[in-house]
């Protein structure tokens, strides 16, 4: 049977009438139907997908947005803009694969269709050139991001952003919310620590190569030093190679693929290294990007090496549980609730090991409603879809503040930013964490 025929026949088996023409879709990484086919409508998604709760929408939904792929190919709908805006408003969050009972690898149709997008959609003139030189000339151009970086901390500790806030300028301008989502910006860069190896405390069990990310490495130093130290106090030697990238997740996401792909076989010829035992990373959303290198790559000659790498990733909470922790020197005995990082616990299916950990360090766990439900941050989308994003943001505040916690614990940068902007937005004083700070203080 035919792609076309094959087409046909499902759709009107779901009761569509379906006339296939020439598809809309045309060059690299378009969604195929062996994707989209295994998706049997059954609507059990719906209930799981943010956009879908908040909007109410079927074209907001995981089962609309395949849909209209579909329909797309079928040529029946143009790449315009109805087709850009409803999936655009998908946070790729993949909770709907954990639901889905067909196996839809939902990630890599909505991923292909934005690359779609962005080979044939013409956004407005203001929007293609942020987005490009965001993920095509800043994310993998570590001088250019330490520059930006230096300016904005300039902004944020010259009492500019102060004066700004104050002064009302960045609500008169639409820009206060987003101000509210920037990370502070180190006063020294964690690229300094790139080609360094850090010895293991104690007999060595384990050598790793630390991939350390890129916004990581300007905003969230003090958790990448942190990562170096919980991990040798754990007898691991820690090795931070010098020609390490972006992991590309952020361009992946947007349909910048030729850019993920370039940074995929940076990381791979930096880290592929049978040295090491693991390639570990402290970012949910690098390490399911990292981990799928092997479909990044598939039509690249590196397949095989894209695949051996992907096969030594680990999130450092899943690495460390795994060799199980050295006592710690004190135990912290306190409430806190976990939440899930969507690409942690829906992407690599991690759910218990950083409970495992926060655990074996004294802390008390208590279950907030919805933990794996997505706060709304989703790399760069709490940016671009700022309004959608706040919502999301709100319901995730009321599930945090239904429990009688002390402390937030998460295991993503993004989630930790969003989920800080979230507790000044609901006027709440609980303490935001990744499970290696929590482990940090304990050692």
């Amino acid at each position: 049977m035919s792609h076309q025929d094959s087409a046909i026949q499902t759709a009107e088996e779901h009761g569509h009438s379906l006339q296939m023409g020439e598809s809309n879709f045309a060059g690299p990484d378009r969604p195929t139907w062996e994707l989209y086919a295994t998706c049997v409508h059954c609507g059990l998604c719906l209930n799981h997908c943010p956009t879908y709760r908040v909007l109410g929408m079927e074209m907001d939904s995981p089962r609309g947005r395949i849909y209209q792929v579909l329909q797309v190919d079928a040529g029946r709908l143009p790449i315009a803009e109805s087709f850009v805006t409803h999936i655009d408003r998908c946070l790729d969050c993949r909770a709907c694969e954990s639901a889905c009972p067909s196996g839809v690898q939902y990630g890599h149709i909505v991923e292909r269709a934005r690359a779609q997008i962005e080979q044939h959609y013409q956004r407005p003139w203001l929007a293609r050139q942020i987005r490009s030189f965001f993920y095509r000339h800043v994310l993998g151009d570590r001088k250019r991001l330490s520059q930006i970086a230096t300016l904005l901390r300039f902004y944020q500790r010259s009492g500019l952003q102060s004066l700004a806030q104050h002064c009302g300028a960045l609500k008169l301008i639409g820009m206060a919310e987003l101000d509210r989502l920037q990370p502070r910006v180190d006063d020294r860069f964690f690229f300094e620590q790139f080609g360094q190896v850090f010895p293991a405390s104690g007999e060595r069990r384990a050598r790793v190569a630390f991939h350390a990310g890129c916004i990581a490495s300007v905003a969230f130093s003090a958790l990448n030093e942190a990562t170096v130290r919980v991990l040798t106090k754990n007898g691991i030697e820690v090795c931070v190679p010098a020609g390490q990238n972006c992991c590309g997740a952020l361009q992946a996401h947007a349909g910048f693929r030729d850019e993920a792909r370039a940074l995929a076989r940076q990381n791979i010829a930096a880290m592929l290294d049978d040295r090491f035992d693991a390639v570990v990373t402290n970012a949910a959303g690098c390490g399911s990007t990292l981990k799928e290198y092997g479909d990044l790559l598939r039509e690249d000659g590196q397949c095989s090496d894209a695949e051996r790498f992907a096969e030594k990733v680990k999130d450092v909470t899943e690495f460390l549980s795994s060799i199980g922790l050295r006592p710690p020197e004190r135990q912290m005995k306190l409430k806190a609730t976990y939440q899930d990082p969507c690409h942690l616990a829906h992407g690599q299916r991690i759910r218990n090991p950083p409970r495992e950990l926060l655990r074996a360090v004294g802390i008390e766990l208590e279950e907030m409603p919805h933990s794996d439900q997505c706060c709304g941050s989703a790399g760069s989308y709490n940016v671009t879809q700022n309004e959608l994003s706040m919502k999301i943001l709100d319901a995730k505040m009321n599930d945090v503040s239904s429990t009688s916690a002390e402390l937030v614990v998460t295991a993503n940068v993004g989630c930790m930013l969003q989920l800080r902007a979230g507790m000044d937005r609901a006027g709440l004083n609980l303490p935001v964490k990744h499970v290696i700070e929590v482990l940090d203080e304990c050692y």
